[in-house]
């Protein structure tokens, strides 16, 4: 797949003709491994049109039939899986078994959206009135876009996609422009499934080809992740056009342990959360707030634990932590840092200048430890994104709480404890939309909703389950009369 990428719009795969391109990074190696066009204005024309033809017959092809695809496609994945987890660790950077682990919830995403028929049904009240029936059907948008970030290049856009066309929609896929190679290996394998042109199209490109699709007017739903502030403009700048958004943005995960949580267990899984996928998930902790005597073991067994994990290439089997995504993200989180140190925060335990042995040039930044931060620093507030992990001694769980309640983000937090009653005060009133109990990543299973609140998601319906059938459908509702001496012959 090295070289120029090109688009794959209704049912062929185009050369672009911008002649403006983005380099792809291999982050380990800090090596270019391909180059990803920047789509032509003509070009997300071309995707849009061929979308919304589609639609007019996809739509009307029974939901039963339009989900033999998405077995199909479920097949292919699982076939192809180590294939397209190598390249995602490729150009992504983390280990082969977080790849292997994003396919697996990808999959788990097109499982439920076989289940389509049941969760399209709609209301049926027969004969609210005499010879009155009155029921609810559900039809599809028609064309739809998902835009989608670097993270995680091969699970994310299954959060969207699947359900779309499952509900009778058609979609457009714009993969990040710094990871774009996984998600065209699977559309090049999906082409087994012959799908009607133009229901699925695979655009290429940065910021400036995911304006286009948020601007174009034959596109009535927007899907996308990334930073809150690139969610709020993508949300602001779709609903001022009309159109319906789920726009996932940033976090600054808190987890709160008590001084009665299972020590071991409780240590293991915060490094897994702060740590794993070199810390750049949405869903990674990057606060902790030891209650009361906790912090006596909780410190010390944290900073243990982070030196154990090994710094590395994602293909190398030992490795624990993989590479950032690019040079200028290492240099960005390196500057926080240092600017926490300047605001009066300890530095327990420092992963800058970290080198790996024959990947001298890769993005590495080795698991960093802060304490004594205030609620008021930087570094408390600003979604970082990289394997830092930050720690704030509280004196109570209802003080950790407000600390929760009182921050920016609320995609989610997570407590540790042995205690049912203050595992309850916690999920009844910490302010995130998903809650973690003895858990460090609260990431739902695909029959479950993603949540997230506050300046962590910018819409109303979130992606995957029955909020994906909400989304991506629109509601009608039917009243009929007969006349009653028709009515009467049944």
């Amino acid at each position: 797949m090295e070289g120029s990428l090109k688009h794959y719009i209704d049912g062929k795969w185009l050369e672009s003709r911008s002649g403006v391109y983005h380099d792809v990074y291999n982050p380990a190696l800090g090596r270019i491994i391909g180059r990803t066009p920047a789509a032509h204005p003509d070009e997300v024309e071309q995707a849009a049109q061929a979308a919304f033809r589609a639609a007019q017959g996809w739509g009307e092809i029974p939901a039963g039939q339009r989900i033999q695809y998405l077995f199909r496609m479920k097949r292919i994945l699982e076939n192809h899986a180590d294939e397209v987890a190598r390249i995602c660790t490729g150009e992504c950077g983390k280990t082969l078994a977080e790849s292997r682990g994003e396919i697996i919830r990808a999959l788990e995403n097109i499982e439920v959206a076989c289940g389509i028929p049941a969760l399209m049904q709609g209301d049926f009240s027969e004969e609210i009135a005499t010879g009155v029936d009155e029921f609810l059907i559900r039809q599809p948008l028609g064309p739809t876009a998902c835009i989608t970030p670097f993270n995680f290049p091969v699970m994310i856009p299954f959060w969207f996609l699947p359900y779309a066309l499952a509900c009778g929609n058609t979609c457009i896929v714009k993969p990040s422009e710094k990871t774009p190679m996984s998600m065209t290996r699977i559309f090049e394998l999906l082409e087994e499934l012959r799908l009607p042109p133009g229901v699925l199209n695979l655009l290429q490109g940065g910021r400036e080809t995911a304006e286009a699709l948020i601007d174009h007017s034959l596109i009535p739903a927007i899907s996308f992740v990334g930073s809150s502030s690139a969610a709020r403009r993508v949300y602001q700048r779709a609903a001022a056009r009309g159109k319906r958004v789920q726009a996932q943005g940033g976090a600054k995960n808190a987890v709160v342990v008590m001084a009665d949580a299972d020590r071991e267990t409780t240590i293991r899984i915060i490094a897994d959360s702060a740590f794993g996928c070199a810390g750049q998930r949405c869903l990674a902790a990057s606060l902790v707030y030891p209650v009361g005597d906790a912090a006596e073991w909780l410190v010390p067994g944290l900073v243990e634990e982070a030196r154990t994990r090994t710094l590395g290439d994602g293909t190398d089997g030992r490795t624990a932590v993989g590479p950032l995504i690019s040079q200028e993200s290492r240099q960005r989180i390196e500057g926080m840092i240092g600017n926490a140190l300047a605001e009066g925060a300890e530095i327990l335990l420092d992963g800058r200048g970290a080198r790996v042995e024959g990947r001298e040039e890769g993005y590495f930044l080795g698991p960093t430890i802060l304490t004594s931060i205030r609620p008021e620093s930087t570094i408390h507030r600003t979604e970082l994104f990289g394997p830092v992990l930050g720690i704030l001694p509280v004196p109570t769980l209802e003080s950790a709480i407000a600390l929760i309640n009182g921050a920016a983000y609320g995609n989610a937090a997570s407590l540790f404890t042995r205690s049912g009653s203050a595992a309850r005060m916690f999920r009844h009133l910490a302010q995130a939309g998903n809650i973690g109990i003895n858990i460090g990543i609260a990431a739902p299973i695909a029959y479950f909703p993603f949540s997230g609140w506050k300046e962590s998601f910018f819409g109303d319906l979130h992606a995957q389950s029955r909020h994906s059938v909400e989304f991506f459908t629109q509601t009608k509702i039917v009243m009929e009369r007969w006349h009653e001496e028709w009515t009467r012959k049944f």
